[in-house]
């Protein structure tokens, strides 16, 4: 139990997990979620040998969830104007560079405390919109 519970909460709570769905879903390609694909996998085979086979099951978890990730997504896609699409990729960006400076261990940045700026960046677009 300890395994999944682990795993779950490292490969479901990310920004790739988030970025990656999301832009699965916006047809944008799944080159980030390939990415976190290979990362996950390392990590699960040291989780694996340390907590054991509860590792395993959470891939049931990370299906549910970036899958459902995805399909937000997909619906984003034919309801949010472009405008703030782009926001939303471009604050996505600037998120995969704090993963990268974290990966490459230059500044331990709190990527996951960034992900609301994924909901802030379309609001304050369209407030920019409505300004104008």
């Amino acid at each position: 139990m300890e395994g999944f519970v682990t795993a779950s909460l490292v490969f479901c709570v990310g920004p790739l997990t988030v970025l990656g769905s999301l832009n699965d879903g916006l047809g944008k390609g799944a080159d980030q979620l390939f990415l976190k694909a290979a990362l996950d996998g390392f990590a699960s085979i040291a989780f694996a040998a340390s907590l054991g086979w509860g590792v395993a099951a959470a891939g049931l978890a990370v299906l549910v969830v970036q899958g459902s990730l995805t399909g937000v997504g997909a619906a984003l896609g034919q309801v949010v104007p472009e405008a703030h699409l782009a926001a939303l990729t471009a604050t996505g960006g600037l998120l995969l560079v704090g993963v990268a400076l974290r990966l490459l261990r230059i500044k331990p940045l709190p990527v996951g405390d960034l992900l609301p700026a994924l909901l802030v960046a379309p609001l304050l677009t369209e407030l920019v919109v409505i300004v104008r």
